[in-house]
């Protein structure tokens, strides 16, 4: 039997405050990644482990032991492993769990890998688990066993690696399965970001696209990022867009308020899809408990796509509860929404809109 590899869960196109990568993010974010560990803002303990790892094998002349990135989408793990071939002057070859489809594409890469050279892999839970086996020797003992022909007849050849170092990066650890995480050396998990040091990441990277800007435009920018760069980032290149055309170029509180208001981000960092989640929740059920079958259905969006993509950020601010019994609204929640009563015809929407609890 073929083993079943994870799908991501789909996601609106449009949604600017999706963690997931868009060709915006590939097109631009290049100049505003940092090249070192002195120029990476954030995740202080983590950056302190990778220094004195990277020194110490950078004075015995070795290959750093392998590293595991795990956390939420967009806080830097693809950031941090070019960081480190920077740092160790070592080359960086990049590919994804998912492109990884035969033992043979991986045997093709390890095979082409020099001494100390890097091989990073993203979304490393989402390996082939057959392919997953070869690396077992591989980074353990540098060795590469491949299987040649079929039945009887097979023959088992070895092959000798160049000692290198596998960086993998997963939003899932807990579908890695523990013979290949017990492998990693280094298990390095990445937190979400205050907002003091969002304000840092996006004061930088108005300083590199040569905007003109102000401490309270940052930090409301800052303050609706939800804790994460790439988002930051993003929100920052269409403020950039609006102060150009609507304010001379200026990102001052007022431009950067009109801007994400008019994006439809609020002072929480909510977008409308998690508004008319909570909304929901606040006004038709009002705490009572709500299936999650029946939820997707009255937002008209995939039950894996709730739970994966919408749930977690309103989950990490404490507006929503998963219960046995279904997904509630905190009383924080509903203090915050049912403070602002939306209008006769937006009930009317919203009730429309929502079926029989589940």
């Amino acid at each position: 039997m073929s083993p079943v590899i994870e799908e991501r869960a789909p996601e609106r196109a449009d949604r600017i405050v999706s963690v997931r990568v868009s060709p915006d993010d590939q097109s631009g974010n290049e100049s505003l990644r940092p090249r070192s560990l002195a120029e990476f803002i954030g995740q202080d303990d983590l950056k302190k482990r990778l220094v004195i790892s990277i020194e110490a094998a950078r004075q015995r002349g070795e290959s750093v032991d392998h590293v595991l990135f795990s956390g939420p989408p967009g806080l830097g793990k693809t950031t941090l492993a070019q960081i480190m071939g920077h740092e160790l002057s070592a080359r960086l070859h990049t590919t994804s769990g998912p492109a990884i489809e035969r033992a043979g594409d991986l045997a093709s890469i390890l095979t082409k890998l020099e001494p100390g050279d890097i091989l990073f892999i993203d979304e490393i839970h989402r390996i082939n688990r057959t392919v997953e086996e070869v690396l077992y020797t591989s980074m353990e003992d540098f060795k590469l066993d491949i299987t040649i022909g079929k039945g009887p007849s097979a023959q088992t050849l070895r092959i000798d690696l160049k000692p290198f170092t596998l960086i993998g990066a997963t939003t899932r650890a807990g579908l890695l399965t523990a013979p290949l995480r017990d492998r990693f050396g280094h298990h390095l998990t990445l937190q979400y970001y205050r907002p003091q040091e969002i304000l840092q990441i996006a004061r930088r990277s108005a300083s590199i696209l040569g905007l003109d800007t102000d401490d309270e435009g940052v930090l409301e920018l800052a303050r609706r990022s939800r804790g994460t760069p790439r988002i930051a980032n993003r929100l920052l290149k269409r403020v950039r867009d609006y102060a150009q055309v609507r304010a001379g170029n200026r990102l001052t509180l007022p431009v950067v308020r009109d801007a994400l208001d008019l994006l439809g981000i609020d002072e929480l960092g909510l977008d409308p899809v998690d508004r008319r989640l909570m909304e929901l929740l606040c006004f038709r059920y009002r705490g009572i408990p709500v299936g999650l079958k029946n939820l997707a259905v009255s937002l008209g969006e995939d039950q894996q796509t709730l739970e994966e993509v919408y749930e977690p950020y309103l989950i990490k601010i404490g507006f929503l509860i998963r219960s046995p019994r279904g997904r509630v609204a905190s009383p924080q929640a509903l203090t915050h929404f049912l403070a602002r009563e939306p209008a006769v015809d937006e009930q009317q929407i919203l009730f429309q809109t929502a079926g029989p609890i589940e």
